[in-house]
């Protein structure tokens, strides 16, 4: 069963992940920001993200009802981490399996390494070092993100400690080398609810990949008909 396939069919449908419109009034924090100033009366409280034909929002579990503001931009920040950390991985699937299989971790040669969601035991199994220093590496960004866009533990706010600055967008963690952020205020949120989508998009690709691997243990191109099967599992530090 071509799972791959069958969940990019459906990921035309990815903007029914945003929120629908929010029954409590909020205060107006983060006016401005970014050209969005927040709304009780909009879904979301007007962050970008709604996209036809949901433009009213699709909540059909009722789970963003009548929750306050900074609920909100928390759900926010985490539903656009994951899109973004989903977004590697599709890219991730595609080039290091058949046919393109550029892995920087593996000397493939003629050899097939097989599904990417078996990849990271090989790593372990040949380079194990490398866990640590991706470890390393999460931790810093991870702690980047925190110092932009989180209150210190110790500040003293109306919100508590452990909760999003209020002076902070949710996603916008001031990073961008290429120069690529909108210096316009209604670009930048056009470009948001662009990541927003493309966000969506590969979660539920990713989904639909990591089933079809699971399922019956095949490359997603080779899956779908458009790739050799030379995959052999003998030939691998690590057995199946």
């Amino acid at each position: 069963m071509k799972f791959a396939a069958s969940i990019l069919a459906l990921a035309g449908s990815a903007s029914a992940f945003t929120p629908q419109k929010l029954g409590k009034t909020s205060t107006a924090l983060n006016s401005g920001l970014n050209g969005w100033v927040p709304d009780s009366s909009k879904m979301a409280y007007g962050l970008p993200g709604a996209v036809a034909p949901f433009e009213d929002g699709f909540d059909p579990l009722g789970l963003s009802t009548d929750k306050d503001l900074e609920t909100i931009k928390y759900w926010r920040e985490a539903e656009l981490q994951h899109g973004r950390t989903a977004m590697l991985a599709v890219i991730g699937f595609l080039v290091t399996e058949e046919p393109i299989e550029i892995h920087p971790l593996f000397e493939a040669n003629e050899k097939d390494i097989g599904p990417a969601i078996r990849h990271l035991d090989e790593v372990r199994a040949v380079s194990p070092f490398f866990f640590e220093i991706f470890a390393v590496l999460i931790g810093a960004l991870e702690l980047n993100r925190a110092l932009t866009g989180w209150n210190s533990p110790s500040a003293k706010t109306v919100a508590g400690s452990g909760t999003l600055k209020e002076d902070y967008f949710p996603g916008d963690i001031d990073f961008d080398p290429l120069g690529l952020k909108p210096k316009n205020a209604e670009e930048f949120l056009a470009l948001n609810t662009k990541e927003l989508q493309n966000g969506r998009l590969a979660m539920l690709a990713v989904a639909g990949f990591v089933a079809q691997e699971l399922t019956n243990g095949k490359e997603i191109f080779v899956n779908l008909g458009l790739a050799q099967d030379r995959f052999d599992p003998s030939v691998l530090p690590i057995q199946f």
